[in-house]
């Protein structure tokens, strides 16, 4: 059993925990250091042992409050990702990891997580970087698709400037802004509004705001 008094199994839940940084421009990642062998210091992402009868968003939940230290209610959305078997992850011996995503409200955050980019993640612990790479592709594509991820990570208002912002930091490119508003006004519950956000600092057009409808 963990501290916690639950009944660990041997599948571990490892939670990719993102918040988007609009002074950064760049949606950041969670890692923390580990506090106990194996691995002991190391950086890492947010994980714990899955417990007997768990669902799987409570243990993410469980990982990213414990582990990162934020608090519950800066929690915006969970998701599975994928499962990772390689017999040798774990030093301990044989362990599946179920990989999940997390989306954060940066206004709520608390503790002494380090927040990265995805472009320049630090060495991890166990296969955590192999995660991380395999899981990139399928956040990019859950983007303007998945509904709770998207509105989750950019919260309840964003302008267009910061949905190019998101896109290039979880794909790599960044769209013409043609196109993906076009992508934008396709997503369910979104909205292109008629307002317009502050001026740029170096006095472009100031960019759309978008809102989504209802109460996420």
């Amino acid at each position: 059993m963990d501290g916690q008094g639950i009944e660990s199994t041997l599948v571990s839940v490892d939670v990719l925990a993102l918040r988007f940084d609009p002074e950064a421009r760049s949606v950041l990642l969670g890692v923390a250091p580990r506090a106990a062998d194996p691995f002991a210091g190391d950086l890492a992402l947010p994980g714990v042992l899955l417990g007997r009868g768990e669902r799987l968003r409570d243990a993410a939940l469980r990982a990213v409050t414990g582990k990162l230290g934020v608090p519950g209610r800066a929690v915006t959305a969970t998701g599975q990702l994928a499962t990772f078997d390689e017999p040798s992850r774990d030093p301990r011996g044989p362990t599946l990891s179920i990989a999940l995503w997390a989306t954060l409200d940066p206004a709520r955050l608390e503790g002494s997580a380090e927040w990265s980019p995805l472009d320049a993640v630090p060495p991890l612990a166990f296969d955590h970087d192999r995660i991380v790479a395999d899981c990139r592709p399928l956040l990019a594509d859950r983007l303007w698709r998945d509904v709770p991820f998207t509105a989750g990570l950019l919260g309840p208002e964003f302008t267009t400037a910061q949905a190019l912002d998101v896109t290039e930091s979880l794909t790599g490119d960044r769209p013409y802004p043609a196109n993906l508003g076009r992508t934008m006004d396709r997503v369910p519950g979104l909205t292109r509004t008629t307002r317009h956000a502050a001026a740029l600092p170096k006095g472009g057009r100031p960019p759309l705001v978008w809102r989504w409808d209802g109460d996420r």
